[in-house]
């Protein structure tokens, strides 16, 4: 199910289609930490929220931060429920412990086996819950059942465009990339400030006509999938959903799946670009930029070196 629905973004806008597969994957554990751009505005208009919940009542938990330090919002983020989540693992194994009860024993051993896999400590997660619920024989379990929510493992993202990523929020990211922690990076390169009215960004290319750079951008583009990737510990990214779906949700689950900092460059045609055949074609362009080579494909897996493999796909 997207947790992400009536987004009132531009009609055939890729960043929405972005996000919305995002929660597809991970929605009912996720943590959101939006920078400010158009990804704000269709994420979080006033009165409204496009992203929704299932049927159990669980979806994306959405902030809003600063244009220039959503990065550092993030990992504040991440830092708090992991801070939180580890007490709570302190007191499951106060419980394993005391406890005489072999089923008591058995919830606690799981959820401590799947601490760091998201989709099977959610079932972990759940068991356990019911087992401490059915007796509570303690402070500890009291304690334990206050904080419920922190229990399960979340997957904690970070989205914003290439004028946050690359431009104002880029020595944030750079901290975060470099922090070790555990989160996720979607950055929607549209290759221009979209919510400013398509102005030049690090993002957009050599030669590319936008607002300040009317007569053709003077300077190349930023690679900032070059610089994450000099790291090595980090996984990196560069998709498109036009060109190949199968690429882009491997690369999701694998960023997510990957314990430490993700990031994936993701291309986002958007409105500003004025293209000719109209805005319901954004995804052809996309599989055409990948396929004449403007937006090659590629996943940097830091799991393959421990391999003996070429971690560059």
């Amino acid at each position: 199910q997207p947790m992400l629905e009536f987004s009132g973004s531009c009609a055939g806008c890729a960043e929405t289609s972005y996000a919305r597969l995002v929660t597809q994957l991970f929605g009912d554990r996720m943590y959101i930490s939006n920078a400010t751009g158009c990804s704000s505005i269709w994420g979080g208009p006033a009165a409204t929220s496009p992203y929704t919940v299932t049927a159990e009542g669980r979806g994306p938990a959405w902030a809003n931060s600063l244009f220039e330090d959503n990065a550092e919002h993030g990992l504040g983020m991440y830092t708090a429920q992991a801070v939180i989540r580890e007490s709570l693992a302190n007191k499951v194994k106060e419980v394993m412990e005391k406890t005489t009860c072999d089923e008591r024993k058995a919830a606690c051993q799981a959820w401590l086996d799947t601490y760091n896999d998201g989709e099977a400590n959610k079932a972990a997660t759940k068991a356990l819950i019911e087992n401490l619920e059915a007796k509570v024989c303690c402070d500890t379990v009291k304690d334990i059942l206050s904080k419920k929510e922190y229990l399960s493992k979340k997957s904690v993202w970070i989205f914003g465009g290439d004028g946050w990523a690359y431009d104002i929020g880029f020595g944030g990211l750079d901290h975060v990339l470099a922090s070790g922690a555990d989160v996720n990076v979607l950055v929607v390169d549209t290759e221009v400030y979209s919510n400013t009215g398509g102005q030049a960004s690090k993002a957009t290319q050599l030669g590319a006509v936008a607002q300040f750079a009317n007569g053709g951008k003077r300077t190349g583009k930023k690679d900032l999938g070059a610089i994450a990737m000099t790291y090595g510990n980090v996984y990196v990214a560069q998709v498109a959903m036009g060109a190949n779906e199968q690429h882009l949700i491997t690369a999701l689950k694998e960023a997510e799946a990957h314990h430490g900092p993700s990031i994936l460059i993701a291309y986002a045609p958007c409105i500003n670009h004025g293209i000719s055949k109209g805005m319901s074609q954004a995804q052809l362009e996309e599989k055409l930029a990948s396929e004449c080579g403007y937006w090659p494909l590629w996943r940097y897996v830091p799991e393959l070196k421990a391999e003996g493999k070429n971690p560059f796909i």
